[in-house]
């Protein structure tokens, strides 16, 4: 007996020692997906000043075990964790797994919140009660997403009131990138229990001004790092689009879609028409155009779209009070840049479906206004709703 006791002590003093010689663990989050067994981020690879302004990583979790992780340098989505057809977590979103690796991207808006101006707006020039203002160029002749230094480069006030929720806040002052107006603008990002993303975005200003705001993630369903989004399966509840000239600016009217390549009112791959002979998918080297939503409702929200991932099952829903939805086919994407999980951002392995107002609406009569006045309050909401199959 007294041996046992000896022997016991001295196993359970062999592993005290050694418990106590592992090395100290970073502060860090663990992040799956189809194309890696897991992903580390490490929260202080996030923790950066810029501007006088810190940085941080944010992760919001719900009760499913979904996970969204954000930064607050240009109000990003760093990474987006759904469970798939099996159970597995799968990192649906395309992103870097530091502060800079967004700074020194060729591509500037992954996963960012965009503003003022979500888009593009012709020759950077509009006018509001008579008086022309000029905005930066940084899209050839045109300004897009706010102009050279849009909101996907600021470092936003970031407050998290709960686990689940994100408050990220920002003053765009009066004639930054050539804007009007101090505005005011605060964007809740909230993870639900029925697996939704919600987006409510809130702004004010002080002199009469241009606010249309959205965020541009960069989805893959089956994965970052997982191929091509080609053989997604694609549907917009949209029976027009709008066409565009090769700078891609509206042309001034909306077209129907049906007998183009343009038509996704039926579930379709994504992959089946890109490569038509097609005057509009030249010009956008692929689909880049915004589709005008039919207002199909689903309570206070209309169904905009639905993303069927091929591999893994998930079903992305989308959900908007706006009255249009960017499709971008990651026409752009040239392999520059290195994903968090090691992949290349390959041509066309990530989409875009940004809710929005119509490209140029400033400098088109005839699309839904864009202007914010003074004692009004531009108030919008998205979700992104994921399931599996």
């Amino acid at each position: 007996m007294k041996q046992t006791l000896k022997s016991f002590f001295a196993a359970a003093l062999v592993l005290a020692v050694a418990a106590c010689n592992q090395p100290e663990k970073k502060d860090t989050a663990t992040v799956t997906d189809t194309a890696s067994a897991a992903i580390s981020l490490d929260s202080t690879k996030f923790q950066k000043e810029i501007d006088g302004k810190k940085t941080n990583l944010y992760v919001l979790k719900n009760k499913n075990n979904m996970q969204a992780y954000f930064t607050n340098y240009g109000g990003r989505l760093v990474s987006l964790l759904v469970p798939d057809s099996a159970g597995k977590l799968v990192d649906v979103v395309v992103g870097f797994d530091s502060v800079e690796g967004f700074e020194k991207s060729t591509e500037p808006y992954f996963g960012a919140t965009i503003g003022r101006y979500g888009n593009r707006i012709a020759k950077g020039k509009f006018k509001l009660d008579g008086k022309e203002y000029t905005l930066a160029l940084n899209n050839g002749q045109n300004t897009l997403h706010g102009g050279k230094k849009g909101f996907q480069y600021v470092v936003w006030d970031a407050a998290q009131p709960d686990a689940q929720t994100l408050v990220l806040t920002y003053l765009s002052k009066d004639g930054e990138e050539g804007y009007p107006g101090n505005l005011n603008v605060k964007v809740t990002y909230s993870l639900t229990d029925d697996n939704e993303l919600k987006m409510d975005y809130e702004a004010t200003t002080d002199k009469k001004t241009l606010c249309n705001l959205t965020n541009h993630a960069f989805f893959n369903l089956n994965g970052e790092g997982s191929g091509t989004i080609l053989d997604h399966k694609l549907q917009i509840f949209a029976d027009q689009y709008t066409p565009v000239d090769t700078t891609l600016i509206p042309l001034g009217k909306n077209e129907a879609v049906k007998g183009t390549p343009f038509d996704f009112t039926q579930p379709e791959t994504i992959g089946k028409r890109i490569e038509a002979d097609n005057a509009q998918l030249k010009a956008g080297k692929g689909y880049d155009h915004n589709f005008v939503l039919n207002g199909t409702k689903v309570g206070s929200l209309n169904h905009a779209a639905t993303v069927w991932g091929d591999k893994s099952g998930i079903v992305m829903d989308i959900y908007t009070q706006e009255p249009g939805l960017q499709f971008y086919s990651g026409n752009f994407m040239q392999g520059k840049n290195t994903f968090k999980g090691g992949a290349k951002d390959d041509f066309r392995t990530a989409l875009a479906l940004e809710t929005q107002h119509f490209p140029d609406s400033p400098n088109q009569p005839a699309f839904p206004s864009t202007v914010l006045s003074p004692g009004q309050t531009y108030k919008t909401s998205s979700v992104y709703k994921f399931s599996a199959k």
